[in-house]
């Protein structure tokens, strides 16, 4: 089935990522209790070097994919870029930046840096859009990067994932046939989308106290706070956040008109703590080894890049069979549901 508004597909994809380092020989220069972390199942994650940020990381990935393509900046019609962390600058249009390094001169651009972990899945929305409005877009350069702010924030007590710093792009194609995107849905819980805001740098607190390091930042302790440090309510809210993933699937199979039996493998955030993905998975009937839970350990948690990243290896490694539904699925802060379905 393909989407009456508006058909595309990815055609190539492209990575980059930091440096590899060792969750273990780590762990202690981010947190005073590493053996905590060690427990959440990642045993590498990347970081860029001091001089390399998002930006560059996204370029270095959209010209790979651009060159398996064999596309040139003269064949973009849109550029798009999808972040999960700080920028380089404020005041500052990052997806522009974006289609200059890539030496594209004219073209439309599409900036995602508001919406966290979940951009990279909903971004597939918003191109359908924009290709929808825009009947004269014809090819699509989309790329999601995660690049941490160590100033801003601690890689490793944000949540329960070692975050790291990685990029994938991929060439969208209008009326292509493999990985075509058949239906994206998302919603919010408004209430809690104060959890993972960064509470100095913006208008209300411009400059962090003095002394203030991101060594201090509370991380997940804000979401204890907001249930009274009550483990039952924690508990029932952790129970429904896997069951709100879940219903984001099934509103895309429904707007698809398909079921969870068309599900072949299913891609979430790279949660690489025992069995977290399965949680996930497991009621949308998708074993283990049809998930990105390798990835997850391998990597860490790329914020909005994992779903494209996790996509882009398992096409490299030929895991997607011809006519295989895939459902790339999420939870970002917002807190926002989202799911994008492929059809490879």
């Amino acid at each position: 089935m393909t989407n009456p508004l508006v058909d595309f597909g990815v055609t190539h994809f492209g990575c980059a990522f930091g440096e590899e380092r060792d969750v273990a020989t780590t762990a202690k220069d981010y947190v005073d209790d590493p053996e905590r972390v060690m427990g959440w199942g990642c045993d590498t994650y990347h970081r860029a070097p001091d001089d390399v940020f998002a930006v560059d990381l996204a370029t270095e990935a959209a010209r790979k994919a651009l060159a398996d393509a064999r596309l040139d900046a003269a064949d973009v019609d849109l550029v798009v870029l999808a972040t999960s962390e700080m920028p380089e600058y404020l005041y500052w249009d990052s997806s522009a930046a974006l289609a200059r390094d890539l030496g594209i001169e004219r073209t439309k651009t599409l900036l995602l840096d508001n919406e966290g972990c979940g951009a990279g899945i909903t971004a597939f929305g918003h191109i359908a859009g924009a290709m929808a409005v825009h009947p004269d877009i014809e090819t699509v350069v989309y790329a999601a990067v995660n690049r941490v702010s160590e100033h801003h924030r601690n890689r490793m007590n944000i949540n329960d994932c070692v975050h790291s710093d990685g990029a994938a792009a991929a060439v969208l194609r209008r009326g292509h046939t493999g990985l075509r995107w058949l239906a994206t849905e998302h919603f919010s819980d408004p209430d809690v989308c104060d959890w993972f805001r960064g509470d100095y740098g913006g208008a209300v607190a411009p400059v962090a106290p003095p002394g203030w390091t991101s060594a201090e930042s509370v991380g997940y302790a804000k979401l204890h706070a907001h249930f009274g440090n009550d483990p039952r309510r924690l508990e029932r809210f952790l129970s429904a956040r896997n069951t709100n993933v879940v219903e984001a699937v099934d509103m895309a199979l429904d707007r698809a008109g398909l079921t969870r039996e068309d599900i072949d493998r299913a891609v979430y955030i790279n949660d690489a703590r025992p069995g977290a993905i399965q949680k996930i998975t497991d009621p949308l009937g998708v074993p283990a080894d049809r998930t990105n839970a390798r990835f997850a350990r391998e990597h860490g948690h790329m914020g909005a890049a994992d779903q494209l990243v996790s996509l882009a290896l398992h096409h490299e490694r030929g895991d997607l069979t011809p006519g295989s539904l895939i459902a790339l699925c999420g939870i970002s802060t917002g807190m926002r549901w989202c799911a994008t379905l492929l059809r490879a």
